[in-house]
């Protein structure tokens, strides 16, 4: 438990320093030509913005494990490939935990784009690229919906965030 509530601080301290961080370096990246707005540039400090990952936080309810890996494996799994392979993100992983409580997440989604402008890019003015992806790879935007409201019966979004790596000059 104090190893947990350990790395749940470090994670804080992360997110935390990370979100305040985004401030300047996106006022940074508004310039085209700013040596910031390159993926991994540094800067005089000795580190650098890397790849932006979003972390969704989900609750898969008992005894819906299998039934929600068999959407996971025949439709997230194809459309995160599609994803991959047409350069709209860098990776994917999937980790499970034993949840402590009906409330908490028990399954967790990474999906990490290249950095910030990318994931930008998925949810504004790049959105038409991933729906392009996922209206080939699965069906419809509106039946994506219905679809939706279906895997709802099986987990809930305990919650979403995002976290950025950063680099550090070697």
């Amino acid at each position: 438990m104090k190893r947990m509530m350990k790395r749940l601080v470090i994670l804080i301290a992360v997110v935390a320093l990370v979100s305040g961080a985004n401030a300047s370096d996106n006022a940074s990246n508004k310039a085209p030509d700013n040596a910031s707005n390159k993926a991994g540039a540094e800067d005089k400090s000795g580190y650098a913005y890397g790849p932006v990952t979003e972390v969704q936080y989900i609750h898969v309810y008992y005894g819906h494990f299998e039934e929600y890996m068999k959407w996971i494996t025949s439709t997230w799994l194809p459309t995160m490939q599609a994803l991959k392979k047409a350069g709209l993100i860098v990776d994917y992983k999937i980790f499970r935990s034993e949840d402590r409580s009906p409330d908490q997440a028990n399954f967790f989604i990474y999906i990490t784009y290249k950095n910030m402008a990318a994931f930008a890019g998925d949810i504004g003015d790049g959105v038409d690229a991933f729906e392009a992806v996922t209206e080939k790879v699965i069906c419809s935007s509106d039946c994506q919906n219905q679809a939706r409201v279906r895997r709802n019966e099986l987990r809930k979004n305990v919650g979403t965030e995002i976290i950025r790596e950063i680099t550090f000059a070697h």
